[in-house]
């Protein structure tokens, strides 16, 4: 019976919203400095009033509970705002719980945000060395891996840089390497994979397998790419509102998952945090047909309408933003993306308040549910970022459509014409 070797017990995170806490001293005596002078605090997340958010409580996690064994990969997935961050930032010790306790058997190198546990000044060859250090690996034991962690990361040009010059690609090349090839117990990664190009999620996504089908080691992984939790994960738990919904059998995680964000025109309004620098949120998302004759019901090979409710504050009004739109099958596959500036649409908002549509021309799909993904960005920062908010279904008058279908029909619709000719046509 393999050993447990992470303990989770009723584990619950409150966070008081408004208030002052951001876990270090010389902050909070920034932001209690700031509070008694009647000035903004320097600390708070830009919202949109322009104060960070208001007061309140607000739990990330209620009371959570579950075993991992060893050589467990586990795929911890749930909408924006459900607690998987948060979850894992705990089991990492990067922050505590508010009440329960958890216990860890074995080094755990985690993967949670692009440059967490990198020091900005130092190379990349400097940071290799002391995030070894921290996992209580000896210089001899870093050498030996060095040279193998500069192949995967395949920086090697840019190993004497500070790190604070790499592009967010190469921050996470060399952060996954590390964190992968020092041989920790306990492998944790977030979504910051999506950070990276395709090939290079492929490459750690096979890393990931080696380390846990070939070493025996214990990987717990977050994200929205179903297809990849599918392929990767032996088990998985869904989050929902900080709570688990569900947990066991990988496939039956993804329909519990798919069931949670089975509604059109869900508000994101709720979600604490997404992880982006803010000034303007996605309040709304919803489609239509763009015929008019049905609003619900897109058909396949149609045009339809994606709305998308924007908050905008005053720091990004009459600016060119921009908005991104991600279309995803039903099991997390990535259909296509597009973004207002590939088209040359400049989008000007100068109101608090707007929407956004986006005509989608031909709905070139096959019949089923797919979920939209959008984001907001200004130059290269993303302001706002909601995955899988909206879903919507594809219709066709066909009826074959919906008879039983094989496995792999594809997600592409693409109308063809077939014509018999009664004789002979010899190839060309």
């Amino acid at each position: 019976m393999p050993n447990t070797v992470i303990k989770v017990e009723n584990i619950s995170k409150e966070y008081h919203l408004g208030t002052i806490s951001h876990g270090t001293l010389y902050r909070d005596l920034q932001s209690w400095s700031a509070k008694l002078m009647g000035k903004e605090d320097p600390n708070s997340k830009i919202g949109l009033d322009g104060h960070g958010v208001q007061e309140g409580s607000f739990k990330a996690l209620d009371n959570v509970s579950f075993e991992v064994k060893q050589g467990d990969v586990l795929g911890i997935i749930g909408r924006n705002g459900a607690g998987k961050s948060t979850l894992l930032k705990i089991i990492s010790q990067v922050t505590t719980p508010s009440s329960g306790q958890i216990k860890i058997k074995g080094r755990v190198a985690s993967l949670l945000e692009v440059g967490t546990g990198f020091h900005p000044e130092l190379t990349g060859r400097e940071n290799i060395f002391l995030n070894g250090a921290i996992l209580g690996m000896t210089k001899q034991e870093i050498r030996r891996k060095f040279d193998e962690i500069v192949d995967f990361a395949e920086i090697e040009k840019f190993i004497d840089t500070p790190v604070k010059r790499y592009s967010s690609g190469m921050y996470v090349r060399l952060a996954f390497a590390v964190a992968a090839n020092l041989e920790p117990e306990i492998l944790i990664v977030d979504e910051v994979l999506a950070v990276g190009d395709m090939e290079f999620q492929k490459k750690c996504l096979g890393k990931m397998e080696a380390v846990s089908k070939g070493e025996g080691r214990t990987v717990l992984f977050v994200s929205h790419n179903m297809e990849a939790v599918s392929a990767l994960c032996t088990k998985a738990l869904v989050l929902q509102g900080g709570q688990i919904a569900f947990e066991g059998n990988v496939s039956a995680a993804i329909s519990a998952y798919r069931d949670a964000v089975r509604r059109k025109g869900v508000s994101v309004d709720s979600c604490f945090s997404r992880g982006v620098s803010g000034g303007v949120r996605i309040t709304r998302v919803w489609t239509s047909s763009a015929s008019g004759d049905d609003a619900n019901k897109i058909m396949a090979g149609e045009s339809m309408l994606i709305h998308i409710g924007l908050d905008v504050h005053s720091q990004y009004r009459n600016k060119n933003i921009s908005v991104g739109i991600a279309i995803d099958a039903a099991n997390g596959k990535r259909l296509f993306t597009n973004v207002s500036s590939w088209e040359d649409t400049d989008l000007v908002i100068d109101s608090d308040a707007a929407t956004v549509n986006c005509l989608v021309k031909n709905v070139a799909l096959i019949p089923g549910t797919y979920l939209i993904s959008v984001s907001v960005l200004f130059q290269l920062d993303t302001l706002d970022c909601a995955v899988h908010c909206a879903e919507f279904c594809v219709h066709t008058n066909n009826s074959e459509f919906y008879v039983v279908r094989e496995k792999d029909q594809g997600d592409m619709y693409i109308p063809c014409e077939f014509k018999v000719l009664n004789h002979t046509v010899e190839c060309p």
